[in-house]
This record gives C-alpha cells, sequence and structure tokens, in this order.
C-alpha cells in the first residue's frame, strides 16, 4: 500500500449551504506537489435502501433531481440523522419516502462516488418484509412510488430516466446476494 502525500495545507475555498469545498496542498513521497480540490464529508453519512416486497418488487421512487433539472426514478434515499445508526435511518426514510417501513434490514455494503473529489460514502440497505408505515419527510412535494420486478432489471436499466450509478450497484449487488441466498 503507498504512502499517503503529506498535507502541507488545508483551507475551505467556498462554502454553501449544502457543501464546502477545500483545497489541499499536498506533497506526495517522490516529492512532486499537486493541489487537490474536494467537497468535505459532513454529517453523519448517508443510506439507500434496496426494498422488495413480497410480490418480488422493488420500492423506487420518482423525484425531481435539481442536477439535472428534471425528474428520476431512483431508490429511496437520506441522511443519518444524530443518533440514528444506518439501519434506523433506512427504515426511516424509507417511511418517509415510500409509505412502507421493513421488519427485516440488512446492510449490504458501504459504497462511495467519485473518491478523488468527494470523501461522501453511502450505506446500501436491504429491507424486506415490508409493511404500510407512513412518516412525514422533508421533500417539497409528494413522491411518487414505482413498483418494478426485481427479475426485470434489463427493462429497468433501459429506461431514460433511472441512471444514477449508486442504483444501479446496489441493484446488482442485491440481485447477486438473493441469488446466492436461493441456492
Amino acid at each position: 500500500m503507498p504512502k499517503r502525500p503529506k498535507i502541507l495545507q488545508r483551507k475551505i475555498v467556498a462554502e454553501s449551504r449544502l457543501f464546502k469545498v477545500e483545497e489541499l496542498h499536498l506533497e506526495f513521497t517522490n516529492g512532486v506537489h499537486r493541489t487537490y480540490e474536494r467537497l468535505v464529508s459532513q454529517g453523519h453519512g448517508a443510506v439507500m435502501i434496496v426494498a422488495v416486497n413480497e410480490h418480488n418488487e422493488l420500492v423506487l421512487i420518482r423525484e425531481y433531481a435539481g442536477g439535472f433539472h428534471d425528474y428520476v426514478l431512483t431508490l429511496p434515499k437520506g441522511l443519518i440523522d444524530p443518533g440514528e445508526d444506518a439501519l434506523t435511518a433506512a427504515n426511516r426514510e424509507l417511511m418517509e419516502e415510500t409509505g412502507y417501513g421493513a421488519h427485516r434490514l440488512e446492510l449490504l455494503t458501504q459504497l462511495s462516488l467519485a473518491p478523488n473529489y468527494m470523501g461522501h460514502k453511502m450505506d446500501i440497505v436491504l429491507a424486506r418484509d415490508l409493511y404500510p408505515c407512513k412518516l412525514e419527510g422533508d421533500e417539497p412535494e409528494p413522491l411518487e412510488v414505482v413498483l418494478h420486478p426485481l427479475n426485470d432489471l434489463n427493462k429497468l436499466m433501459a429506461s431514460d430516466d433511472f441512471h444514477e450509478a449508486r442504483s444501479i450497484a446496489a441493484l446488482f449487488l442485491t440481485r447477486e446476494k438473493l441469488l446466492y441466498e436461493q441456492e
């Protein structure tokens, strides 16, 4: 394993309500100096939930995505609140965004996105044995809940509005886990 570069200086160069951009002045072990910028991780992490109902259907949501200024189909997700663990946060977010709770929650893995620029990680949680339960969330409008057969991921992947990399990775990890359980 390579030795990490030495941090010579770090400073916040931009800040908004949601993001802090940090500039890192680094010296690598070979003497090369570089300046990197990254989004600083804040908060307690986040969760993404792969909820599967008794009919072997995925519980998806359609929500507004500011980055695309459009609506996308995705998995329920949200931030872990202070005092929560990932499974508690996953069940709360599931209730807020879909109107379902889960009797069985299992941490599948932790994913990152663009680790060269962000230190954010997201816990992927499999939720099963669903039951109706709606909590008030922080969404600006009601989310559309969409059910999709788990055994037809190819059709979902071909959908123009389903393209978030973390959702796609989470679904393939879930499919592999469930196939392994059947063996």
